[in-house]
C-alpha cells in the first residue's frame, strides 16, 4: 500500500507536471525555460514561491530539531516571518529591475547593476555552490523516504541517485512551467498531511489533547520547551536564536533560485500579495514541532539517519501503511519540486553567466542546451556530497544560508546605495568567505562569540568592507545603477 501510493503520487505528479508545462510553453527558449515566461500570477506565484521556502526541511528537519532539541526548533517561526517582511520590500525591486532590464539570473543583476560582467561570474560561481549544498538537503531527505517506502534493501547510493533522477526528470524538458505544476500539488498535500497527523498525534502518544502533548513532554523532559532546549549546555540561546534567524532572513531572498522566482511574477502586486499571506503558512510549525514531541513522547529512535528520521520513523511505527505511503509520497514532492528549482537555476547560472562570458558566440539554443546538461553535472556533485553525510537538516542549511549570505550585501547596498560599487562587492565577499570559512577566524567566533550564528557575522563583516572600499573606488556611472534604483538612464544588460 505504501509503495502503491508513493508510485502514484510521484509519478502522477510528474506526468502532470512535464503535460502542463508542454500545454503552456510552446518555444523552447532559455527565457521561457528558466523564468517561465515571466507570467505567473498571484496563484501560480504563490504555489512557485511557497514551493521554494517550504521544502522538505520544513517537515523533516523542524521536526528533527524538535525531537533532538527541543525549543532551538522555533527558529522556523522567526526567519519564516522576518523573511517575508523584507521580502516585501525587497522582491518588488527585483522583479521591477529583471522586467525592465530582461535578467533572468541573479548574477545578471550583479553584472548589470555593477556594470562589470566579470562579477556576474564571481557572483554566479558562488551561488552555484551555495544552490549545490541546498540540493543536498533535499536528497539527503529523499535517501530517508526511499529507505522508509521501499525497506532497507535499498542501498543509501541507489536512494540518493534515484532523488537525484527524479529532480532532473521534473524540469529536465519543460522548465519552471512543470515545476510550478508539481510545487502546487505538494502544497496541498504536505496541508493535508500536517493536518491527518496533527489531529491524531495525541491519541498515538497518550495525551488526551493538542496542548496536552506539550504538557506530558514538559514533564518527562524539562526544559525542553524554552532555549536553549534539551541541552542545557547547548549555545542555542536567545542570541543564537536572534542572530540565526536574521541570518536566515536576510540571506533567503538572495538565494538565486528564490531572485530568480521572482522574475516569473506577473505584477509587482503578486509578490506583495504573497508577501502579506504568506507567513500565515508559519503557523504550520506549530504542528510540525508538536509532532517532533510527539515522536519523543513515543520513544521514537530514528537510528542511524538520526534526527533527519525521526517523524518518518515515528509514522512508520505508529500509523497504518496508507499514511506511511502518503507521508513518503508528499515528502518525495516536498524534495522533488523545489530540488528540481534548484538544479534549473544552477544550469541557467552556468550557461548565462558562466559559459557565455567565455563563449560570447553561443547562441540561446546553445545556452539552453548547455543549461540542461551542466543540470546533471550539478546533480552528481550534490550525490557525492550527500554520500555518508549525517548532519542534520538544520545544520545544512545554515551552512547554506551562511554562504549565500556573502551576496546579501551587494544585493541590499545596489538598491539602497547608489555609491557602492563592483570592486567593493568583490572585496566585501572574499573578507566574508575569509571570516565564515577561515580556521583561525572559525576558532575565534567559536571562542569568543559562541552563540552567534557564524554566518551573520561574517555577513556585517562582508557589508562593512563594502562600504569602506566603495567610498575608496570611483563611484559607477548613472547607466549601471539603472538597474538598482529606478528612474535612472537605462543600463546595459547582458543579452
Amino acid at each position: 500500500m505504501a509503495i502503491t501510493l508513493v508510485l502514484v503520487i510521484v509519478i502522477g505528479t510528474a506526468i502532470g507536471s512535464i503535460a502542463y508545462g508542454r500545454r503552456t510553453s510552446t518555444r523552447p527558449t532559455l527565457t521561457t525555460w528558466a523564468v517561465g515566461g515571466r507570467g505567473f500570477g498571484s496563484l501560480l506565484f504563490w504555489f512557485m514561491n511557497a514551493g521554494e521556502i517550504y521544502t522538505i526541511f520544513a517537515l523533516l528537519g523542524i521536526s528533527g530539531y524538535a525531537w533532538a532539541m527541543g525549543a532551538p526548533a522555533y527558529l522556523a517561526f522567526t526567519s519564516v516571518s522576518l523573511s517575508y517582511a523584507i521580502g516585501y520590500w525587497l522582491m518588488p525591486k527585483i522583479w521591477k529591475a529583471g522586467r525592465r532590464h530582461g535578467l533572468i539570473t541573479e548574477p545578471d543583476f550583479f553584472a548589470a547593476r555593477y556594470g562589470a560582467p566579470w562579477l556576474g561570474v564571481v557572483t554566479g560561481v558562488v551561488g552555484i555552490a551555495a544552490l549545490v549544498v541546498y540540493v543536498q538537503i533535499q536528497l539527503v531527505s529523499l535517501e530517508l523516504v526511499v529507505r522508509l517506502a521501499l525497506g532497507p534493501a535499498v542501498p543509501p547510493t541507489v536512494a540518493v541517485v534515484l532523488g537525484a533522477v527524479l529532480m532532473l526528470a521534473f524540469v529536465l524538458v519543460v522548465g519552471m512551467r512543470s515545476a510550478v505544476f508539481s510545487a502546487a500539488v505538494k502544497d496541498v498535500l504536505v496541508v493535508v498531511v500536517v493536518v491527518l497527523l496533527a489531529a491524531t498525534v495525541a491519541s498515538k502518544v497518550g495525551a488526551s489533547s493538542l496542548l496536552d502533548v506539550f504538557r506530558l513532554v514538559g514533564e518527562q523532559h524539562p526544559g525542553i520547551g524554552k532555549l536553549p532546549g534539551l541541552d542545557p549546555n547547548a549555545p542555542t540561546t536567545t542570541i543564537w536564536l536572534m542572530t540565526s534567524a536574521l541570518n536566515v532572513a536576510l540571506g533567503n531572498w538572495v538565494f538565486p533560485h528564490l531572485f530568480q522566482v521572482s522574475f516569473t511574477a506577473s505584477s509587482a502586486t503578486a509578490i506583495r500579495r504573497n508577501a502579506i499571506w504568506q507567513p500565515l503558512y508559519s503557523l504550520a510549525y506549530f504542528f510540525i514541532i508538536l509532532l517532533g514531541f510527539g515522536a519523543l513522547l513515543a520513544g521514537t529512535q530514528p537510528g542511524e539517519a538520526g534526527s533527519n528520521g525521526a517523524l518518518l520513523q515515528f509514522v512508520a511505527t505508529t500509523y497504518p501503511s496508507w499514511v506511511v505511503g502518503l507521508l513518503a509520497g508528499t515528502c518525495f514532492l516536498l524534495a522533488l519540486a523545489p530540488g528540481s528549482v534548484l538544479l534549473l537555476t544552477t544550469g541557467s547560472i552556468f550557461a548565462r553567466n558562466v559559459l557565455r562570458p567565455l563563449r560570447p558566440a553561443l547562441t540561446d539554443r546553445g545556452a539552453l542546451l548547455a543549461s540542461r546538461l551542466s543540470m546533471i553535472a550539478f546533480a552528481a556533485v550534490a550525490v557525492w556530497l550527500t554520500l555518508g553525510n549525517s548532519e542534520s537538516l538544520v545544520e545544512i542549511l545554515l551552512y547554506s544560508y551562511s554562504a549565500i549570505g556573502m551576496l546579501a550585501p551587494g544585493v541590499f547596498l545596489a538598491f539602497l546605495w547608489r555609491r557602492t560599487t563592483a570592486v567593493g562587492v568583490l572585496l566585501g565577499i572574499v573578507a566574508g568567505f575569509v571570516a565564515l570559512l577561515a580556521p583561525f577566524a572559525a576558532d575565534f567566533w567559536s571562542t569568543n562569540m559562541p552563540e552567534w550564528e557564524p554566518g551573520l557575522i561574517a555577513m556585517v563583516i562582508n557589508a562593512v568592507v563594502v562600504v569602506v572600499v566603495s567610498l575608496c573606488t570611483p563611484a559607477p556611472e548613472p547607466a549601471e545603477i539603472a538597474v538598482g534604483i529606478p528612474g535612472a538612464v537605462p543600463a546595459a544588460v547582458p543579452s
